[in-house]
């Protein structure tokens, strides 16, 4: 390659010599990857600012550049053009080979080599190696490639986005005013909705508004009652319970007079839109309000309430739901806001009854909330190891429920529990609907067992409190969601509800997903419970199946027919987790509840080939698992070929295993890689192998969710409120808190939009000293704008390999400095509380379902390699698709869960080195978590 003026003082154009079996492909590739216009009559390629011409030379041979040897250290020069979005750059390649600098995550440099061989880069730094502006003809996404880095105002109201990303805020034509409420019971997270969408909104270029006290506050109107609010009117209310806006009953919107009024009010107040939080009620009252608008607002023009200019000018309500409700009870959504909240609560009060009723060999009955929907109760039921539920949606008679539940308690009893605990939905009934209540459960109890029985009703302490992190999170993605919603509904739009689907935010139809809810109710209380169970979503009918399952557990006779019985064994690798007893627990008990015979390994590999420590696993000494943080079997991080992996195939020949669940983090991927690899060799791990992600880091490749990311997320959380509550006493602070997470930013990042941080730094970012500046005056900025106490107390939290030099002590010392007066920093270390003390319910729950599906997958699977164990090395089928997918993870991708075969990820979806997935899933959290607190990227 030649160049017509020094490459360091500045590229116009350059000739490029290639041989004639080269020139078209070459022509295309600087085309296509460089984005360059191609004039066939001049043989050259331009963007206006830079020319490549073609010089064809027979005689010219391909440069042969090793893709193993570092590139830039091999060859004496290449063309580096900058960039502005260096990974829409490495998406654009990602059919060629390419290395890039420092790292594959989060390059600022990527090289490829053209046709002919030539070195081609591509940098995300200030200034390239060449200086002269380099746009593109036709800008591919955002611009890509580009004179410098462009400096991006995430706290602007026109940042360019694109349909990857739908959550973050687009540009706004026009302004619209957005108001939110909430409505109906309280709930746990209802105040880091109305924050997201306060913040969103304005971000948006949009007016502001709350109405106080739900839809009182609408019939009243007035100032008093639907307000303009601010960026820094919701400091911080994403750490308070409750709602701060009021909520109540209102008999007088249910008539038209009163929705009349409602009507005349938004109007007076020039709100476009509202977003209601609540639960069926609230929503039914919403949507009844958009689909009579047009006809009120008519009325209101002929009694002369409001101008002919107000009629044109609000000929349209655009009305949005997101789900508060403790109670679970909305169809087509996974959760509702404040509903893990309240299972928090009973799992917590339920832990404390159990250890004094271990005291006294006592049972107790805990009423829980529940009118129409046994949703908690089956949780908390899953949760605790319950031995009995009594929920709306599965009743019996009066002699059925009586003689099933002193069937199951008896037996408990009889193989050495010393402990009964039954849960009663507050709306639990016979199948005659006659209503069964906490006394009448205890009357059973002591008159037909003769237990020592009380009662607690934990009443509306499931209400209280502040929200735990999931319903935090839940409410905040929501609340954007709900933003865009409205702006993007036109009058023909029908009113969304914003829902969850396991992993992903989605819209559904609010009129669909409210009759759905109430016709649960209506077919309970007509008899037909089986389509109540019917109509419920998929997840709670799986849910109260495996509950029945491992509730029998050995109890009873098992399931499938003794041929089918199966021998499984479950491991724990690398650090502990929670969820990963209630994984082992729950393998366990399905399994003797299928005919299935559990074993456990107990210290990992190293105590397999160590001490053989292998052990079958028995009902009793299983009892209080669920609720147990750490690994009650043990766990390290030594893999298989560290460990002797063929000392392991000789273990796992001698017990005969069928099957193997292994649970863990990244140690555990490579476990099951290193043992699929070896099906080769050793016909003994020719079985059926799952793994279920279990790491508070929720770096393993193939999912979105890993057990013990949860509970780690709400010690982190509970941790940062109450440092935060000490920055704000002490005034003027600012605490550096450092996280966990390997080089995965999952955890800091979504603590940061559970806390409200004002700044996080990730592994996939680093700290560059640009945007360090730039946060501390973003953080003067704040201080200078709050107001009250509120003002004077601010969290950053930092992933510990987000830089190794800048650590938090050098960040708190290097802050306080720059600061120059306005604040000072301190660094917080939680460390090893990170990893929580008892697991969250989501992942006891999540544990229950992921090691149940784990070991269907094994059943299922079992025809598929019975033949392959029979076979000499040689004839053994290695890659045969269906062979393949017999060694895979089990994983939460967007809506759905999936099984993903370890090669599959192993070779294509992972950066070894890093020990994190190649596509980053919570990236566009990342972004939703800096606009909200106005946090300016570089």
């Amino acid at each position: 390659m030649t160049y017509s003026l020094p490459l360091l003082n500045g590229t116009e154009s350059y000739d490029l010599v290639t041989n004639k079996q080269l020139y078209d492909e070459t022509v295309e590739f600087y085309q296509k990857y460089l984005q360059l216009a191609f004039n066939s009559k001049t043989d050259t390629l331009s963007n206006g600012f830079i020319s490549v011409k073609i010089k064809v030379d027979d005689s010219f041979k391909p440069l042969n550049v090793a893709d193993d040897k570092d590139w830039r250290a091999v060859v004496s020069s290449s063309l580096v053009f900058s960039c502005t979005n260096i990974q829409a750059f490495k998406d654009l390649v990602s059919d060629k080979v390419t290395q890039s600098y420092p790292n594959e995550t989060s390059p600022l440099e990527v090289y490829l080599k053209d046709p002919s061989g030539y070195i081609i880069g591509i940098t995300q730094t200030k200034n390239a190696i060449s200086v002269k502006p380099t746009l593109p003809a036709k800008p591919v996404g955002s611009a890509m490639i580009s004179s410098r880095s462009s400096k991006i105002d995430i706290a602007s109201t026109n940042v360019a986005t694109d349909s990857s990303y739908p959550a973050i805020p687009k540009a706004v034509k026009t302004q619209k005013a957005i108001a939110v409420m909430t409505s109906g019971g309280d709930a746990p997270g209802m105040n880091a909705n109305v924050r997201a969408i306060v913040r969103t909104a304005i971000f948006k270029g949009c007016k502001a508004f709350v109405v106080m006290e739900g839809y009182s506050g609408l019939v009243r109107g007035g100032p008093e009652y639907i307000k303009e609010v601010y960026w820094e009117s919701v400091r911080n209310w994403s750490c308070e319970g409750g709602t701060n806006i009021g909520t109540a009953r209102c008999m007088e919107f249910r008539e038209r007079a009163g929705r009349l009024l409602g009507a005349q009010h938004l109007i007076e107040a020039g709100v476009d839109a509202l977003i209601v939080c609540g639960g069926d009620g609230s929503l039914t009252g919403a949507d009844l309000f958009r689909a009579e608008w047009p006809s009120l607002i008519k009325e209101l023009l002929e009694t002369n309430r409001i101008s002919k200019e107000q009629f044109q000018r609000y000929q349209h309500l655009n009305i949005c739901g997101t789900v508060g409700s403790i109670d679970n009870d909305m169809s087509t959504t996974d959760a509702t806001i404040g509903a893990y909240s309240a299972l928090d609560r009973i799992c917590q009060a339920v832990d404390y009854i159990e250890a004094t009723a271990n005291s006294h060999s006592r049972a107790f009955v805990v009423e829980v909330m529940g009118r129409n929907c046994g949703w908690l109760a089956l949780m908390a039921g899953i949760a605790t190891s319950a031995d009995y539920i009594l929920i709306p949606e599965k009743p019996a008679s009066s002699r059925e429920w009586h003689d099933q539940m002193c069937d199951i308690v008896s037996k408990h009893r009889a193989r050495g529990k010393r402990t009964t605990i039954v849960i009663v939905a507050e709306g639990a009934i016979a199948a005659d609907l006659t209503p069964i209540s906490a006394k009448d459960v205890h009357k059973v109890l002591v008159d037909q067992l003769g237990l020592d029985t009380r009662i607690t009703t934990l009443g509306h302490v499931q209400r209280g409190g502040t929200a735990v992190a999931y319903d935090r999170i839940l409410a905040t993605l929501q609340g954007v969601e709900a933003v865009n919603a409205v702006l993007e509904s036109t009058p023909e739009t029908p009113s969304p509800l914003i829902a969850i689907n396991e992993n992903k935010i989605t819209r559904k139809s609010l009129v669909e997903s409210v009759a759905l809810t109430k016709s649960v109710a209506d077919a309970i209380h007509s008899k037909d419970f089986k389509k109540a169970m019917a109509l419920r979503d998929s997840e709670f009918v799986e849910h109260l199946n495996n509950f029945m399952a491992i509730n029998s557990a050995d109890h009873i006779g098992p399931k499938l027919a003794e041929k089918n019985h199966l021998k499984i064994a479950i491991v724990n690798v690398g650090a502990p987790a929670g969820g990963m007893n209630s994984a082992s627990y729950s393998m366990a008990t399905y399994c003797m509840s299928q005919g299935h015979k559990p074993y456990a390994i107990y210290n990992g590999w190293t105590g397999l080939t160590r001490h053989e420590s292998v052990r079958s696993m028995n009902w009793k000494d299983l009892i209080g698992w669920q609720s147990r943080g750490g690994s009650e079997i043990g766990t390290n991080r030594t893999t298989p070929e560290e460990a002797d992996i063929g000392l392991i195939a000789y273990y796992f020949q001698k017990y005969g295993f069928d099957g193997l669940v292994i649970v863990g983090g990244f140690e555990a991927f490579v476990s099951l890689h290193q043992l699929e690899r070896a099906r080769e060799n050793y016909t003994a791990f020719r079985i059926p192998m799952v793994l279920i992600p279990a790491t508070l880091s929720n770096n393993v490749p193939g999912t979105e969710y890993s057990l013990g990311s949860d509970t780690a997320l709400n010690s982190l959380m509970q941790y940062c409120d109450v440092v935060k509550q000490s920055a704000a006493s002490t005034r003027g602070r600012v605490f550096v808190v450092d996280t966990q997470g390997g080089n995965s930013g999952y955890l800091a990042t979504h603590a940061a939009l559970a806390v409200g941080a004002q700044v996080s730094y990730v592994p996939e970012e680093g700290i560059s000293l640009d945007q360090l500046t730039q946060d501390i005056e973003n953080l003067k900025e704040s201080f200078s704008k709050a107001e009250g106490r509120g003002k004077f107390g601010q969290l950053i939290l930092k992933s510990t390999n987000a830089s190794k030099v800048l650590t938090p002590e050098v960040l708190a010392e290097v802050i306080t400095q720059e600061a120059e007066g306005h604040f000072d920093a301190k660094c917080a270390i939680p460390g090893h509380v990170q990893q929580g003390g008892l697991p969250s319910p989501i992942d006891r729950t999540r544990g229950t379902r992921f090691a149940i599906r784990a070991v269907s997958f094994i059943e299922s699977q079992q025809d598929v390699l019975k033949e392959a164990r029979t076979l000499d090395d040689e004839d053994f089928a290695f890659d045969d698709d269906k062979i393949v997918s017999t060694a895979s993870v089990l994983g939460v991708k967007g809506s759905d869960i999936v099984f993903t075969s370890i090669r599959q990820l192993y070779d294509y979806e992972t950066h070894l080195e890093r020990r994190t997935p190649k596509k980053i899933h919570w990236a566009a959290t990342r972004a939703i978590a800096d606009h909200l607190v106005g946090r300016k990227k570089l």
